[in-house]
Order: structure tokens, then C-alpha cells, then sequence
């Protein structure tokens, strides 16, 4: 009886029209882990100091060239503790790590990427930008690393100074672009970078095809990390429109290919306000609208409301033509198992714990005139259900908590399922187990009633 009454609920539950800020269940089905100390050699037409990375991303802005000589630290909020993660820089090799943004391939594989490098423009000279094709084993609970393709502009597409502009293949760098989403179209790959903000449009191969600036409403915007904008010469501001680091975090496709849309992690400032953007006081962030025939920016777009105005996004991805998964988290980080209790931050519990992690789903069709995406409901990442104790690592009575700092991967991978990585932040994120580095994980969460909300 109590299982006919739980299926017709069930049944009831996906039929009916969802309130905005429903919560839906998400239950585990499978759980992957790539170690974190997963390295490639750069090509061996990098130029050689490439085969070492993370010489600048130390404590101090000093060069470290003896490898894994200064250990890893983690502190990535300012009101975090410092935390030793168990690794050390530099790294010999490129590290295969820190993905952000995914694409379900259709055939068991993923494509993905791994973002800047160490975390800014400054300390990531030396970290290879690259794109990766995984494939999941849930049985045995292994992410396989397939292949990697490296970045490279050497037809001189990029429009500015590269750090190896004067080598023959000319690879990209964490010091030229923050790339964090990627999506294939055709015979070509698109990122959304974060320091610029750019849209890159590479081949297959990883060759830079061709860079476009970011335009809203037919302006130019930039962030704090520009290569175009020049500090002043006296003390006194700089104007940019986009907070540092707050560029294109996601970025879906339309079912056809025809469109791309941008998503920044960071509101727009707003100089006549002198504030950032917001609708009756609640903080956006804006969705773009990018021709991808044109090579342009159409001017529309729609707007997504955060929950909390410190929150931010981590990927993007759409269901189908109107309605798409965004993943809005805090900056905090650990289990609240874990948690310090109130007083000053130790380096022995999680003094800013995660809280916030969700992946809600939004409808373009349902926008308000304003262009305010409704967001439908959401599922709980510090809240999943496993049943059958799946979880490889992290589980807790038949709970899997996701507390990582910055989880950036969210797809579809069929009508009932989806699939949901973190991002490491390797040397610096020690989310799952206090002074142990990050691996990146990857679940398999079955979420039919969010799917099929309206």
C-alpha cells in the first residue's frame, strides 16, 4: 500500500504545475572521482618551462621553481582559515583539474575543460589552457581522462599580447583567458571567458578561430582583468562594468546551435547608479544572446535573479529551447558536520561551511516584461538522497552533501537524469576532508520531477 501511494504521489507530483521555489528530490545513482594529482606533459612544441606549472601561485607573488617545494593552502574565502591540502607546488606537468562547464557528447563521453589555472590572471602564466573529453565508469566509480586538447592562437586571432607570443604555436595561458563554460557547435568549440569578458571560437583542434568582445544592449563591456583597459597613471578608478572574476561563468546553446547564451557570474556595475544591477533590490545577472552565424551579440537577453546578492553561478546548460539548469552557490565551503563552532577561525573544522548549493531550473518563456527568468525550482546539493549508499565518498546515513567552494558542471544526460562536477581549485579547495585537496567528483543524480516542472 505504501509503495502504490508513493508512485501515484510521485505521478501527481510530476503532472502538476511546480511553485516557483519548489524543492525537488535528487537522488544518487552514481559517483566518479578523478584524483586530484591527475597530470598531462605539455605538447613537446611548448616551450619548455610549460612542463612545469605553478611557479607563481605561492603565497607571495615570488617565483617558486623548485617543484612541490611549497605546500598547498586553502583559504578561499577571506574569512577562512588557512587549511594545508596535502599538496605542494609547483607541479611537474599540467594539472588535469579544475573543470568548469560540461557537454554531454551523446556517446557515454563528456566534454569538458579546466579553467585558468591557480585562480587569476596574475599567478596562472604558466597553467595551459586545455579541453577534455572524460567518460564516467559508474559501476566502478572511476572518471577516465580520455584525451586533452591544448589552446593555441597560432594565426594570430587573438587581438593582444599573449604570454607566448613570440613562439611558434603560440598556446594560451591562464594569463590570457579565464575560460570556465565550452560548448560544440558544427566542426568548431566555443568558450566563455571570465577576464575579458570574451566569447572564443576555436577548431576542433583547439585553434583560436576568432575572439569577441562582450556587448550589452550594443555597448562594449569590460572587467577589471581587460587587456584593453590600463591602470591609472595617478590613484583614482578605473571604470569596467564587470567585478574581477565575474565574466562569463556558463554559457548554453540553443537545441539548433543557432545561439549561444552567456551567462556572467557577477552583476553589472551600473556607473550612473553607482550600483550594481538589480530589480527592486534584488541583485541579476545577465543572460546574452549571441548569433553564432553573425559572430555577434543581438542585443537580447534575459536576467537571473539571485537568491542572496553574494551568491554566484557555476555552469549553464538548457533542456530544451526555453527552459535550462543553472547552478547558484555561496563561497562557502565543508560539511556543517564539520563546522567550527562560534568563535575564531581554526585550520581544524570548516568555519565557512557550505550552505548554499543548488541547481535551480529556469523558464525563458515564463520571463517577466522586465526579461526576469522565472526560476521554477531547484534541487538541494547539501541534500541528496542515497538510498543505496552509492557515495564513494562523503555519504553520511543515506545523505551525500556536495559542499565544495565552486561546483561548475551541470548537463543533461537523459529525460530522468544529470550530471553534476565540482571544480577543485587544485592546490586550494579542501571541501570533502579537512587538509586533503580536492578531488574532482562527478554524480549521477536522478531528478525527474525537476526535469518535468513547469
Amino acid at each position: 500500500m505504501r509503495t502504490q501511494i508513493a508512485v501515484a504521489a510521485a505521478a501527481i507530483a510530476l503532472a502538476m504545475p511546480a511553485a516557483a521555489q519548489t524543492k525537488f528530490p535528487a537522488v544518487l545513482e552514481g559517483h566518479v572521482l578523478l584524483p586530484a594529482t591527475t597530470f598531462v606533459p605539455a605538447p613537446a612544441d611548448a616551450p619548455p618551462e610549460l612542463q612545469i606549472s605553478g611557479r607563481y601561485a605561492g603565497p607571495t607573488p615570488q617565483r617558486i621553481d623548485t617543484p612541490e617545494s611549497v605546500p598547498g593552502i586553502s583559504a578561499l574565502s577571506d574569512k577562512a582559515a588557512p587549511r594545508p591540502t596535502g599538496i605542494s607546488l609547483p607541479f611537474k606537468g599540467q594539472p588535469v583539474q579544475g573543470l568548469s562547464g560540461i557537454k554531454n557528447l551523446k556517446d557515454g563521453t563528456f566534454l569538458t575543460l579546466t579553467d585558468n589555472g591557480f585562480g587569476s590572471k596574475a599567478n596562472s602564466p604558466d597553467a595551459m589552457l586545455m579541453f577534455h573529453i572524460v567518460r564516467p565508469d559508474w559501476k566502478s566509480g572511476k572518471l577516465e581522462h580520455v584525451s586533452t586538447t591544448f589552446l593555441s592562437d597560432p594565426d594570430r586571432k587573438v587581438p593582444f599580447r599573449i604570454v607566448n607570443e613570440n613562439t611558434p604555436r603560440r598556446y594560451l595561458t591562464g594569463s590570457d583567458f579565464d575560460i570556465e563554460s565550452i560548448q560544440p557547435i558544427g566542426d568548431t568549440l566555443w568558450f566563455g571567458d571570465e577576464l575579458g569578458p570574451f566569447l572564443i571560437k576555436t577548431d576542433r583542434s583547439g585553434k583560436v578561430l576568432a575572439v569577441f568582445d562582450t556587448k550589452v544592449e550594443g555597448k562594449v563591456v569590460r572587467s577589471a582583468d581587460n587587456p584593453y583597459l590600463a591602470a591609472p597613471g595617478a590613484p583614482g578608478m578605473m571604470k569596467f562594468e564587470v567585478k574581477r572574476s565575474k565574466g562569463f561563468e556558463g554559457m548554453a546553446q540553443s537545441p539548433d546551435g543557432k545561439f549561444l547564451y552567456g551567462l556572467l557570474e557577477g552583476p553589472l556595475w551600473v556607473e550612473a547608479t553607482n550600483s550594481f544591477e538589480n530589480k527592486d533590490g534584488k541583485t541579476f545577472l545577465r543572460i546574452l544572446e549571441f548569433d553564432v552565424a553573425k559572430g555577434e551579440f543581438t542585443g537580447k537577453g534575459y536576467k537571473y535573479p539571485l537568491e542572496l546578492p553574494t551568491n554566484a553561478i557555476g555552469d549553464f546548460n538548457l533542456i530544451d529551447a526555453t527552459t535550462g539548469l543553472i547552478i547558484e552557490r555561496d563561497d562557502g565551503e565543508g560539511d556543517m558536520r564539520l563546522a567550527c563552532a562560534e568563535g575564531a577561525p581554526k585550520p581544524d573544522c570548516f568555519n565557512v561551511p557550505a550552505k548554499f548549493k543548488r541547481i535551480y531550473k529556469i523558464d525563458f518563456a515564463q520571463a517577466d516584461a522586465d526579461g526576469l527568468v522565472k526560476k521554477v525550482g531547484y534541487i538541494d546539493l547539501m541534500d541528496i538522497e542515497d538510498p543505496n549508499k552509492i557515495a564513494r565518498q562523503g555519504g553520511h546515513e543515506g545523505k551525500l552533501t556536495f559542499p565544495f567552494f565552486t561546483i561548475e558542471n551541470v548537463d543533461i544526460v537523459d529525460a530522468d537524469h544529470i550530471i553534476v562536477g565540482n571544480d577543485n581549485n587544485l592546490p586550494f579547495s579542501s571541501g570533502r576532508t579537512l587538509g586533503k585537496s580536492d578531488d574532482n567528483e562527478m554524480i549521477l543524480l536522478k531528478v525527474p520531477e525537476l526535469l518535468r516542472a513547469k
